[in-house]
């Protein structure tokens, strides 16, 4: 297991859904006090993905500095609020979610064996029906 890659591997998911969430704050923003400038941007964020945020980026400083500017602005923001408690939130909600499953798929395999035609089962049924 190389945790270095997966470090590098989830930073670069996390940029790109924070670069995601900085255009929707971006268009919000824009969408209220210049329509036309949200428009354009919606129309760029459908026609580009925003799947690799980096290159989001990239193509949107060929089109409009300002606005990469500013959603570059607003993604540090997030970051740096997100960066204080993210660590210590994502274990809890993976120790969480983790023991969650695993009560489920506990609940899961009872109930299989419960409904299941075991040897126990037999034998109580069969001295119910003498």
């Amino acid at each position: 297991m190389d945790l270095k890659q997966i470090a590098k591997d989830t930073t670069k998911t996390l940029m790109s859904y924070l670069t995601y969430r900085a255009v929707r704050v971006v268009y919000e923003q824009l969408d209220e006090t210049e329509p036309k400038r949200a428009y354009w941007l919606h129309q760029f964020a459908s026609r580009e993905s925003i799947k690799d945020g980096e290159l989001f980026m990239e193509k949107l400083f060929q089109e409009r500095q300002d606005l990469a500017f500013r959603i570059l602005t607003v993604r540090e923001h997030l970051a740096q609020e997100l960066a204080e408690g993210l660590s210590d939130r994502l274990l809890a909600e993976m120790q969480q979610a983790n023991l969650k499953q695993r009560s489920q798929q506990l609940e899961r395999m009872t109930r299989v064996s419960v409904e299941g035609n075991h040897p126990e089962q037999r034998e109580i049924s069969e001295s119910e029906d003498s």
